[in-house]
């Protein structure tokens, strides 16, 4: 099993945002000095709690400070920006990173991103498909492109001179392009069927539980047999809240308080999902009622923490549940003790890993 890093991040509304960007820039060049395999960041515009606004920007500063380590967006919401600003901006960044870059993608879900960038009422699922589809028309094309949509037309056709080198869109470092990376959400969606099919690879939310993560493989694995592909289980990643200590006192006291970062994030994110009446999320099984999935419920199922053993077996026992991801991504919440945050990372990359890889 390889590992990764997920990071959104998550902060409390009161830290300054200076401090927790570089946290949060720390935490990547940890992870990898630590062996994690990649790193995904996310972005949003008007969430003062997920304070990384373009994750491109990020990842851009971390090209020159990383060796080994490949960044990816996590993800870069589409329908907010134009395919052309997107296409140009992450074929740069794939070489600065000279091929150690993965395009994670997404229609977005924060309500307040679709008002501020005018899509509150749009049909975001086919601005993300278009957008997409002209981005890889852009890396595989040639002047003038003319990719014309019901949302975004690109061409270059009256300006172009390709005698000085106008009306050309920079490609990637990467032929024909880096590898394309989508987000799972929801149990039982026939979403990861189509990301198969497409050639494309999955996260499963660390939201979702282990029988949620099992209805991903199977539709996953679908999509992949649907087009030949037998990698299904290279290309599957599961995201996890998780939280090493030396002792199960610390690691009760830091992950599994309401109170604490891992209580903050999961009380944050359970909010937003019941006033959009979405906690199915989180359930165990489609018949339990809304009022059964409390932030303690959340807590007590989504979270995996205790010493390197525990852990290692946690994740072990998620496995045989969810199906046979070969990455797990370790996701990254605010440091408010930076010691006991650090550690845990070090705690994982060297106890509980080799465990799990016996």
């Amino acid at each position: 099993m390889k590992i990764g890093y997920f990071t959104m991040p998550h902060h409390p509304l009161q830290r300054d945002w200076s401090v927790t960007l570089r946290e949060d820039r720390e935490a990547v060049i940890l992870a990898d000095r630590l062996g994690f395999h990649e790193a995904f960041i996310g972005e949003h515009a008007t969430d003062a709690a997920e304070t990384i606004t373009s994750c491109l920007t990020f990842i851009a500063s971390l090209a020159y400070e990383t060796k080994n380590i490949r960044l990816a967006t996590g993800t870069l919401n589409l329908p907010n920006s134009h395919p052309v600003t997107i296409a140009t901006h992450a074929a740069m960044v794939d070489h600065m990173l000279e091929g150690r870059f993965l395009l994670g993608i997404g229609p977005g879900a924060l309500a307040t991103d679709f008002e501020v960038f005018g899509t509150l009422q749009s049909d975001r699922r086919a601005m993300f498909l278009e957008s997409i589809e002209q981005i890889l028309g852009i890396w595989t094309g040639a002047p003038p492109y003319d990719l014309n949509g019901q949302f975004w037309n690109v061409s270059t056709a009256k300006t172009m001179d390709l005698d000085v080198g106008s009306g050309v869109l920079p490609k990637p470092y990467q032929k024909p392009y880096p590898s394309v990376v989508c987000t799972a959400l929801t149990p039982y969606s026939k979403g990861p069927t189509a990301v198969g099919e497409r050639g494309w690879s999955l996260i499963t939310s660390n939201f979702v539980q282990g029988v949620g993560a099992a209805s991903h493989w199977e539709a996953f694995r679908e999509g992949c047999e649907n087009v030949g592909d037998r990698t299904a289980a290279d290309k599957w990643r599961v995201a996890r809240l998780i939280f090493v200590a030396e002792d199960m006192e610390t690691a009760d006291r830091y992950a599994m308080s309401l109170d604490g970062p891992y209580g903050l994030c999961m009380r944050h994110i359970h909010y937003k999902l019941s006033a959009n009446d979405n906690l199915g999320v989180f359930k165990n099984s489609l018949d339990q009622k809304d009022s059964a999935i409390t932030p303690e419920y959340c807590m007590k199922n989504l979270v995996i923490s205790g010493t390197p053993e525990i852990v290692a077996d946690k994740i072990l026992a998620l496995r045989n549940v969810a199906g046979p991801f070969e990455t797990l991504l370790y996701v990254g919440v605010d440091w408010q003790d930076r010691y006991l945050a650090q550690k845990s990372m070090e705690l994982f990359a060297r106890e509980v890993v080799p465990r799990i890889n016996t």
